[in-house]
């Protein structure tokens, strides 16, 4: 376990700066990485202490603010109807293009880190589960961790909404690990099945873990957190992570 600097930094992306937020063991020396996407709400209190979690454990973790074109950099959208729909306007309203080139920016930035081994997972939840997967298909991610991933089964991220992650998944070379909530209704069993049919259909291994839990119920706020399943899937994702980058 480590103590932790907190930071930030801005990148520049062909469609505005995207603020970054970093989350360094203390003590010198090199670290894996994590690229860890947040819900619709960006990077909350919530979302901020996971990364502080997962960091303690010996990782340099990034949280980009996924909504960097449309929101001013800081913005954190509330836990309320006004946030999530103004949330669910926006992943909708990004482009799949400025999605994955979000991901080359920040791979490429972590790749000359001081910080950092070069070893890069990607990690999320919600809308971050779906880009963590998104991560995946970057040459310079070699895991992919997804906590109920949003829009998958239904291939409608995006402007448009009419992405290409579940057709690329079979292709997909990055150790991958899925957790669900069999009660999530943005998730349905179909979908779920769905999914992972089309990923047994590259004939690869991975990982794929269902709870009896509602939506999100990794976040420490409101009425579907579960503690105790919180605390065994954070213990799925930090051996995981420790398997393959660390």
């Amino acid at each position: 376990m480590a103590t932790l600097t907190e930071g930030i930094a801005d990148l520049e992306t062909t469609r505005g700066t995207m603020r970054v937020h970093t989350f360094t063991p203390n003590g010198g020396g090199k670290y894996p990485a994590v690229i860890f996407y947040s819900e619709i709400f960006q990077v909350t209190g919530p979302i901020r202490r996971m990364a502080a979690a997962i960091a303690g454990e010996g990782y340099l973790v990034v949280v980009p603010e996924v909504y960097h074109e449309f929101e001013p950099l800081g913005t954190v959208l509330a836990y309320d109807q006004a946030g999530s729909d103004r949330g669910n306007e926006l992943k909708y309203a990004k482009e799949l293009a400025s999605y994955d080139e979000d991901v080359d920016v920040v791979v490429k930035w972590l790749q000359a880190h001081d910080s950092c081994t070069g070893k890069i997972a990607s990690h999320g939840v919600c809308l971050g589960g779906h880009l963590a997967l998104r991560a995946g298909f970057h040459e310079g991610v070699s895991a992919v961790s997804a906590f109920y991933p949003t829009d998958v089964h239904s291939a409608s991220l995006g402007a448009g909404k009419s992405d290409d992650t579940l057709k690329r998944l079979p292709g997909m070379e990055a150790e991958l690990l899925f957790v669900w909530g069999r009660q999530d209704p943005h998730i349905p069993d179909e979908g779920r099945s769905l999914i992972r049919s089309t990923v047994e259909k590259g004939g690869r291994s991975f990982e794929w873990h269902e709870f009896n839990a509602a939506h999100a119920f990794l976040r420490d706020e409101g009425p579907r957190y579960n503690p105790a399943l919180a605390r065994a899937c954070m213990a799925l994702l930090f051996r995981f992570l420790a398997e393959h980058v660390g």
